[in-house]
């Protein structure tokens, strides 16, 4: 596959730094956003808050098909070593279920909002709390990969390139 790429960086990327942390992070931000509003607006009954949280899930679920488009690619460029490839294994499961779980919710939160858009039953907002948890454990894998297993950092490339690492 490599040798479709004819010039990679140093990162081993054909552009200059890696794009899923970017487009992850803006997910991740709009769902914990979500469930913040979510929460607010229950116990004050500010309910414009339901909108923001609404308007949140609703780009969250689609740009988390994004973020997994460049994860897929980006782990695929990545040359895994063994050490990493069952954290990185999880961290792809997790985000696919993640973008499951996400579109369902959202799904969920479309219906609430049709049938009354004052209100937000405290089921959803346990659900929400549920996917608070996983999304946490989704964060704390993909720091095992940049911070601890050092994917896509310049020493990590070069002693996957050199053999070093296998």
């Amino acid at each position: 596959m490599f040798e479709y790429f004819t010039s990679l960086n140093d990162h081993n990327l054909p552009y200059p730094d890696t794009i899923h942390p970017i487009v992850v992070h803006f997910v991740i931000a709009m769902v914990l956003f979500a469930f913040f509003c979510d929460v607010i607006g229950y116990f004050t009954g500010k309910t414009r808050l339901f909108e923001v949280s609404w308007w949140n899930m609703f780009v969250a679920t689609i740009a988390i098909f994004v973020a997994i488009i460049f994860g897929q690619f980006e782990a695929g460029l990545a040359q895994p070593y063994s050490l990493t490839k069952s954290v990185l294994s999880l961290h792809t499961l997790v985000g696919w279920s993640l973008s499951g779980i996400i579109a369902a919710i959202t799904a969920w939160r479309y219906v609430i909002r049709s049938r009354n858009p004052q209100k937000v039953p405290i089921y959803y907002l346990g659900a929400g709390l549920i996917l608070m948890l996983i999304v946490g454990f989704q964060v704390y894998l993909g720091d095992q990969l940049v911070w601890v297993y050092g994917l896509h950092t310049v020493p990590v490339v070069e002693a996957v390139k050199d053999g070093i690492l296998r």
